[in-house]
């Protein structure tokens, strides 16, 4: 089975999986967003919370304040990353009442710490 063009200039996953909700395997169409950020957490089966950082300008005080937000993606089983792992994740219709994202690459493995 071929991987198919999902309309996003990112690599194809090498390996091959049945998930009906795999962009490149499956059925489903990616359209809107393209966000990147980092994986916080993998204990959701098939689920992955990314964290994205951004600078907040605060008018009053003319400065900028780090911020960060987390959002609920689909992790395709033939996209294998880990905690740590830099993402990048496209939107999606709605997989259930928190998730509306689908990891599309893997960017970087973690950066290990000396």
């Amino acid at each position: 089975m071929v991987a198919r063009n999902i309309g996003l200039k990112v690599n194809p996953p090498e390996q091959e999986c049945q998930d009906a909700n795999c962009p490149f395997h499956g059925t489903l169409p990616v359209r809107g967003r393209v966000m990147k950020g980092i994986v916080a957490s993998t204990k959701m089966k098939g689920t992955v919370t990314v964290r994205r950082d951004y600078l907040r300008f605060i008018k009053k005080y003319r400065r900028y304040s780090r911020n960060h937000s987390m959002t609920a993606a689909h992790l395709p089983p033939c996209i294998p990353c880990e905690v740590g792992d830099t993402v990048r994740i496209a939107e999606c219709r709605p997989l259930s009442k928190t998730v509306s994202y689908v990891v599309v690459e893997c960017l970087k493995e973690k950066e290990e710490e000396s």
